[in-house]
């Protein structure tokens, strides 16, 4: 719904340090340049940095931005302020944690490594969002130098590293099931430096998993203590809550130690200092987004290029098991997906289900209540033989009986460019409609037709696309 992560405070345990200049622009020079000016006056930074012996805030910039936000590599740092999101119940919400190194505390080209931790989100009344489930962590990777991949890192804990003089990002995601109970979930996110060899990971993360246990000790003792007076009902689900929360805290590596060892010290207070926290809050409204998204959207994948980049053979078991992959994956962010092969010009043949409309999957594909909208194969757009108008025939006469038919379209010809183009979407449109005169017919473009009697380029022109082709398209979409 919305998230709130410009940052308008200081960064907690630390002095705002001025962005970099850029290299190349008003003297600016290489990220390196800018960490030796920060850190002038600190001599013993210049010597090998042990970072378990420093604030991590000494070593490393974080601050929030919004989901929306393109965080490139020399994305200036921001002050660091608690990030708030809104959410309705069956929606995902998301928002991004940016980090720049101050300085490098490790080599091999690195800046230095981190480990990051996530905690539940727990509302007062001992509900949780789970890390894993309903909150999950990314990796922003660039792709040919611009942010694009989301690459899953492990949780509950993770390592990353930086490189020297650029900005990272880390992409936070909160599913909100359709049964949470409404009201306010807060958590944390822990970013300590760490050192490079791997047996720090240990020592990091038991601290880090000390106040994991403190929390949720204190977090079952505060619903225990409002259980107090209150009815029968409230009193059980209360305690099923402090019952799941125990429960959970046994699982807890730091106990699973404990009871092997014997003992277990609770003073995380230097981890604490050294430890930037990430505070999150998410507000979960008390109303559900309905399961069918109410605006379709959209997305093609090109079945060609499935089949290069998997080595697959069209019509094989694992193609139909690659292609039911991409559906399902798509399909939870809320995306009706279809899947395209080109043919002469701009002909499409475009399709959301693989199988035939016969077929059992097609029914469990098209009667999902998550799909708003699919594509139906005009199969003729590639081999206008008999057999192919059959086939299309048989599509349409089981299809257009089914309860999900309202929710079909054919995508015949992507952005015609002349009034031949524009003819044969006519002829293909009459004979869809001449079996189902009820079908959609979706047809894209950006311009009008070339020699059209009206003057080519014009905006008259592309205003005037519907007149060409009513009443064979139903559907315009432009861009």
């Amino acid at each position: 719904m919305e998230n709130n992560a410009y940052p308008s405070g200081a960064q907690s345990n630390a002095e705002y340090l001025a962005p970099p200049p850029v290299e190349g622009v008003a003297g600016g020079g290489t990220g390196y340049g800018w960490n030796d000016v920060t850190l002038k006056g600190r001599d013993s930074f210049l010597k090998a940095i042990d970072p378990t012996r420093l604030p991590t805030t000494d070593l490393l910039h974080v601050w929030g931005m919004p989901s929306t936000a393109t965080i490139g590599h020399q994305e200036p740092p921001r002050p660091l302020e608690p990030i708030s999101m809104l959410v309705a119940r069956n929606e995902r919400e998301s928002v991004q944690i940016a980090l720049r190194p101050k300085v490098s505390w490790t080599g091999n080209g690195n800046a230095g490594n981190l480990q990051v931790h996530c905690s539940d989100l727990c509302s007062s009344s001992g509900q949780r969002l789970e890390v894993g489930r309903s909150l999950t962590l990314r990796r922003v990777v660039p792709i040919l130098g611009v942010p694009d991949a989301l690459v899953p890192v492990s949780l509950p804990s993770a390592r990353i590293s930086l490189l020297p003089g650029e900005t990272s990002a880390l992409w936070v995601s909160v599913d909100v099931p359709s049964a949470q109970q409404p009201g306010v979930y807060e958590g944390e996110i822990f970013i300590t430096a760490v050192k490079a060899d791997a047996d720090s990971t240990v020592e990091e993360v038991s601290d880090i998993d000390k106040h994991e246990v403190r929390r949720g000790l204190e977090e079952s003792l505060y619903v225990a203590e409002s259980l107090h007076e209150k009815p029968q009902e409230e009193m059980l689900e209360g305690l099923r809550a402090i019952t799941t929360g125990l429960r959970r805290l046994l699982q807890a590596p730091l106990l699973s130690a404990s009871s092997e060892n014997g003992s277990m010290d609770m003073d995380g207070d230097g981890q604490e200092a050294s430890t930037i926290r990430v505070k999150l809050s998410v507000t979960v409204w008390d109303f559900v987004l309905p399961v069918t998204p109410s605006l379709p959207a959209v997305f093609g994948i090109s079945e060609t290029v499935i089949e290069d980049r998997f080595g697959l053979e069209h019509g094989s078991e694992d193609w139909y098991g690659s292609l039911d992959m991409h559906y399902q994956w798509l399909l939870q962010y809320r995306i009706s997906p279809y899947f395209c092969r080109w043919g002469d010009n701009m002909r499409v043949l475009t399709y959301t289900c693989p199988w035939p409309a016969d077929h059992p999957k097609s029914e469990e594909y098209y009667s999902d209540p998550r799909l708003a909208v699919y594509a139906i194969p005009y199969a003729p757009v590639l081999s206008s033989t008999d057999a192919a108008k059959d086939v299309l025939r048989k599509e349409l006469e089981i299809l257009k009986r089914k309860p999900h038919w309202k929710k079909s379209y054919f995508y015949l010809w992507d952005e015609p460019l002349n009034l031949e183009q524009y003819d044969i979407i006519r002829r293909m449109s009459g004979e869809i409609r001449a079996i189902a005169p009820d079908a959609r017919v979706l047809t894209t473009y950006y311009c009008g037709p070339s020699d059209a009697p009206i003057a080519p380029g014009t905006f008259e022109a592309f205003v005037k696309v519907p007149s060409f082709l009513r009443p064979h398209t139903q559907i315009y979409c432009t861009r």
